[in-house]
């Protein structure tokens, strides 16, 4: 897949912005969102969109819903 090692420009965390919006993708069309909603992390970092997903990655904890 194209660009998928630029995903690496930050480091790693527990949680991140494509696994609360797409969760597990095995095809290469969910490969593909989660790698743009990677991308959208990387490029609008900021600490309201780091308070989000975490608000986000509990809420899917606590509910199950979202969850794939």
């Amino acid at each position: 897949m194209p660009f998928f090692s630029y995903r690496h420009v930050i480091r790693p965390g527990i949680t991140g912005w494509a696994q609360v919006e797409q969760g597990y993708a095995a095809e290469v069309d969910g490969m593909t969102r989660k790698l743009q909603y990677d991308f959208y992390y990387i490029k609008h970092c900021s600490l309201w969109l780091d308070v989000l997903i975490i608000l986000n990655t509990v809420r899917i904890i606590i509910t199950g819903f979202g969850a794939r």
